[in-house]
């Protein structure tokens, strides 16, 4: 005996370590990391539109880029059997990652 308490299992803790679940969750995170940049990006442009600061073709540029974007995300959630909401993590206290829309 090593004198530590051995952790109890609970139902809550156990890791699935299934290959599918494993890379579904890896997508998951990946997207959500991307969905949050896409968001402030979007944020960021609109603010450099109505401040602007852009040209006719930078703003058709950037309104593009971020429609594939999207199309993408949307082509990867639906690949991996996910909602726009789950990719809103819980941050406890501080409310959700994302902001609804």
């Amino acid at each position: 005996m090593s004198g530590h308490p051995e952790p109890a299992e609970t139902p809550g803790r156990r890791l699935d370590l299934d290959p599918d679940t494993v890379e579904r969750d890896l997508v998951k995170l990946v997207l959500t990391v991307v969905e949050l940049l896409r968001q402030l990006m979007e944020r960021q442009a609109l603010r450099r539109v109505d401040g602007g600061d852009l040209s006719e073709d930078q703003e058709e540029r950037i309104g593009l880029t971020l429609m594939l974007l999207d199309d993408r995300m949307t082509e990867l959630r639906d690949r991996y059997g996910l909602r726009p909401e789950d990719l809103n993590l819980d941050l406890g206290p501080l409310g959700p990652l994302l902001p609804r829309e």
